[in-house]
Formats: C-alpha cells, structure tokens, sequence
C-alpha cells in the first residue's frame, strides 16, 4: 500500500510540475516572496496554523496566509511546487511513514530524529522542536469506569475482554502497523465485543454508556468534554504522533525570526491544553482563528520566553 501511495504522490507531483497548477486553494508560488502556512484538514490543524501566522504577523513585518483544507499529502506537495514555505504543525508518525515511506518507529526520540535529519537531507526542509503534544491514537474509558475498576494502561483491559464492549475508529480494524492485527499481537488479547464506528458516534456512544471502552485520538475535544480518561499505551503499540512546526529553509533564510518564532513555541502546548482549544472551537463553534488568537494573546505571544525577539510595533492581534 505505501509503494502505491509514494507513486500516486510522485504522479501527482509530475503532472502539476509538468502542467504550472498551483494545489487547489493556493494561488501559486510563494517561495522568497512571503510567508505562506499550511493548515490542514482538522480543527487542530488549522488552529496550529492560526497560532503560527499570529506570532509572525507579531515578531515580522510581514503579512502570512493560512492555507486550509490540505490533506497530509497535499500539505507536502504544496512544499515541493512552492506554493507554501511554513507549515503550521505536521506530526513525526505520519511523515515518517508518508512523506519519508519509512517503517513506523515507536521510540519518540528516534522518530523525531529520524524526521529532524531525513526532511533536511531529502527536502532542504527544517522540522522544529515539538510543541509539547502529540496526537496518537489513544484507548479511553468513562472517569467513573477507570475509578471504579482501576484502569490505568491497555494492559489492564486484558481482564474485562469478555465484559466490556469497546468501539474503534472503523478505519483502525484493517490499519497496517497500528491496527486491530498488531494490537492482538503486541497486547496478546482479543475483545469479546468490538465495534467498528465513526469517531462522532464513538464519543456518543461513550457517552451514552453504550460502549465501556473507546479509541479515539489523544487531543480530541470530546475528552474533556465527556469527562473521559486516557488509558496508557504500556506496550507502545502506537508509533509518536508528535506535533512540530516545519519551513523550508529558504523562508527561515530570508526571515531568521522564524527560528526564534518557533523556539519561542516549543514545549508551550501540552495535550490537555490541545484538548480544551479542540474543545472551545468544536463546542461552542468558535472559528479555529480565534482560538488561536485568544490563546496567543493570553500568554502575551510569549514575548517573554528566549530567544528574545523584538516584536513589531503595534503587534498585538486583534481577532477582527
């Protein structure tokens, strides 16, 4: 499948190299000429992508764009016609298996170092320091169910096979590395009664206590809302999903506040924080944007925090 995948990119990238296409919502290259950021196809995406195009409009004299609905691999594709230089969070599982076609690695640091080192040898593209979270798969269970049967790790499921009903993404059942397979064959337990379903349903279902046991995805909104508990992976099942910031090198070469930029935001966003921004954009309907903005200027857009930067004056957003 990813031998099929890596020639489908490679197709697509020829024919619009070959035809002068610019990816659809973008208006052609950027490359030099100004700060172009991808967002992607998610709430938290986009929102990853709003943060980053605030702290420039703050630190540089310069207007950005974001660039929204792109998938992962459209997010690449736009980096290699140079349609965009930033992008506002991409995640090391997803790009070492996509856009690098390597094998899954469940080590976090090996995997950032592989991302950090392969991007710049292949791409001349620099991936940055996480953010602080990271967006994996996750097993979860209702508060009161973790309490009052001491669940902690997936390893403690083993017990309650039989007994709890558990629903998964649907597209989880046949995923290759990660999947339902690789779960029985790390884990070394099958589920009595599991059931294939959208996440939306999912959380529903959670929710409604139709389902005892749910995986969904570690900053999802409805955690917090549903009053949910996040199960340890003890086995490492799941490869890192950790979230960075990534530019071409070019762009940080002709705007080196970028790297200070970037700096500024590393470790700032932990997977709770990401849970509760998810959760005001979904819950209360509130633009990606604004969210964004509204956490920016709550922390003062980090001026205080090295390397230092001078802002630009009058640099504080507003979320008009």
């Amino acid at each position: 499948m990813r031998k099929i995948m890596k020639k489908l990119f490679a197709t697509v990238g020829t024919l619009l190299l070959l035809s002068g296409c610019a990816l659809p919502g973008l208006g052609g290259s950027v490359t030099g000429e100004g700060i172009s950021i991808t967002g992607g196809t998610s709430t938290e995406m986009d929102m990853m992508g709003y943060i980053v195009e605030g702290m420039v409009e703050h630190y540089i004299d310069i207007d950005a764009n974001v660039v929204t609905n792109l998938s992962s691999g459209m997010n690449h594709q736009a980096f290699l016609t140079g349609d965009a230089n930033v992008s506002g969070v991409r995640y090391t599982g997803t790009s070492l298996t996509g856009e690098l076609g390597r094998d899954p690695v469940t080590d976090p640091e090996e995997a950032e170092q592989i991302v950090i080192e392969a991007f710049e040898e292949e791409f001349n593209h620099l991936w940055y320091p996480s953010y602080g979270f990271s967006n994996t798969y996750a097993f979860m269970v209702r508060a009161e169910t973790a309490e009052e049967y001491g669940l902690e790790t997936v390893s403690q499921l083993e017990e309650y096979k039989d007994e709890f009903s558990v629903g998964v993404d649907t597209s989880w059942m046949t995923r290759e590395g990660d999947g339902y397979d690789a779960f029985v064959e790390t884990y070394g337990y099958e589920f009595n009664d599991i059931f294939p379903m959208s996440l939306g349903l999912l959380y529903t279902a959670l929710s409604s206590e139709e389902i005892d046991v749910g995986l969904g995805y570690s900053t999802d909104g409805q955690i917090p809302a549903e009053n949910l508990v996040l199960l340890e992976d003890d086995m490492n099942l799941f490869p890192p999903y950790d979230a960075s910031p990534l530019a071409t090198a070019e762009i940080v070469e002709a705007y080196p506040e970028l790297d200070a930029i970037f700096l500024k935001l590393a470790g700032q966003i932990d997977e709770e924080q990401m849970q509760h921004m998810n959760f005001l954009s979904e819950n209360y309907l509130l633009e990606p944007r604004t969210v964004a903005f509204d956490w920016l200027e709550e922390n003062n857009f980090f001026e205080d925090t090295e390397p230092y930067i001078e802002p630009v004056e009058g640099g504080l957003l507003s979320n008009d």
